[in-house]
Parts: structure tokens; sequence; C-alpha cells
């Protein structure tokens, strides 16, 4: 038992990148998402603009519109998590190749010698972050469908919109929720590159992590495409 533990033990300078990396993520989902703030986000304006859609949505008589909205918003969704699905496969596969990756990354200039037990320890934190993006994405294409389901349910359009006021509540929130998960499940992807740098150097890890929060803040606060939603 006291080897096996030993050969999870990582130098002092990886384990520190790995909590660095951790720490940077959770600490900007908690940041944009859970955060009490009134200043603009993207994902905040996409939410006003869901629900201006579906007040919309409920008085139309054709809503094959919005059935086709919702369809290519789930095949967003259904893109990444198939490729999520591959990329696992292809991490899975490269365990087995372990000695053969090592010694191609040792290669590179700066790169740090690792055994082959710290290797395949970064692949599982590869593994780990695909999962996640997979479970996220996966139930953001569910709930694209329960939101569909709503659609379909909808009423013909009435005199007074105000008695669909509960509904639209409803499927707005449904589709907020697979677009918050979407997004998760894509910002692991951002935090995927920052974990492949950790194959080269843990300080390279530390930078990537750094590098990545900024341009995910700087797109979801400070970008142009912002500044175009929120008028």
């Amino acid at each position: 038992m006291n080897n096996f533990f030993n050969s999870l033990f990582l130098p002092w300078l990886d384990l520190l990148a790995l909590a660095w990396f951790a720490a940077w993520w959770a600490g900007y989902v908690w940041f944009t998402d859970h955060r009490e703030t009134a200043q603009p986000t993207l994902r905040r304006q996409m939410d006003k603009y869901i629900r201006e859609w579906i007040v919309q949505m409920v008085g139309r008589d054709n809503r094959m519109l919005d059935v086709n909205i919702m369809r290519n918003l789930t095949r967003s969704s259904q893109f990444f998590a198939s490729t999520t699905m591959l990329i696992l496969g292809a991490l899975v596969a490269m365990m087995g190749y372990a000695e053969k990756a090592a010694g191609v990354i040792a290669e590179l200039p700066f790169s740090q010698q690792v055994s082959d037990r710290e290797w395949e320890l970064k692949i599982f934190l590869l593994v780990v972050i695909f999962v996640f993006a997979f479970f996220k994405l996966s139930w953001s294409i569910r709930q694209f469908g329960l939101a569909s389901v709503l659609i379909g349910a909808t009423r013909k359009p009435i005199a007074d919109a105000e008695q669909y006021a509960d509904h639209i509540e409803r499927i707005t929130a449904l589709a907020s929720f697979a677009s918050g998960n979407f997004n998760n499940g894509l910002r692991a992807y951002y935090f995927g590159v920052a974990a492949l740098s950790w194959f080269v150097h843990p300080v390279l890890m530390i930078f990537m992590t750094v590098c990545i929060v900024y341009v995910l803040h700087q797109r979801e606060f400070r970008s142009k495409t912002l500044q175009i939603l929120a008028g």
C-alpha cells in the first residue's frame, strides 16, 4: 500500500501547478456564474434574449422557426459531446503508449523529465476534464430536448399573452440551464489546453491557466460581442 501511494507522489512544483489549476477553474466558475453582481456578462445577456425569443414564440401560429432554432442549439451540444467521446477514446489509448509519448515530449525545449506513472497521472487529469465536459454537454442536449417538448406543448396564441407567463418562465429556465451547461462544457475545452501544457512543464501549466482565465474573462465580460448584445 505504501508503494502505491509513493508511486502517486508528485514533486511539489507539480502539486502546486495542479492546485493552482483547480483553484483558478473553480474560482472563475464562481465569479461568472454564482457571484451576485449587476455587471453584464455574455450568458446573462443571452438569457434575456432567450426569454424575449420565448415571448415571441408563444404569439406565433407557425413555430417551425422556433423548432429550427432549438435544433441548431442542440446540434452544437451534440457536436461537442461526440467530439469529447473521440478525445476520451484517444486519451485511453494513449495510456498504453505512455513511454513513447513521454519520449517525444522529452525532446521539446524546456520539457520536464517525468516517470511513466507521472505521465499517466497527467493523462488521467485530461480524462477527468473531458468526462466532466461530456456530462455537461450531454445534460445540455437533454435539457434542450425537454425545452423543445415544451415548445411543442405550447397552445395556440390567445388574446391575453399573460396567461402564458408560467409557461414562458418554464421554457426560458430550461433553455437557460441548457445554455449554461453547454457553456461549462465548452470551458472545459479551454482548461483542457492548460492541462495539456502540464505535459511540458508545470510552470507552463501555471502560466497557461492564467492565460485561459484571461481569455475567457475578456470574451465573457469585455468582448465586442457582449457590447453588441448589451446595446
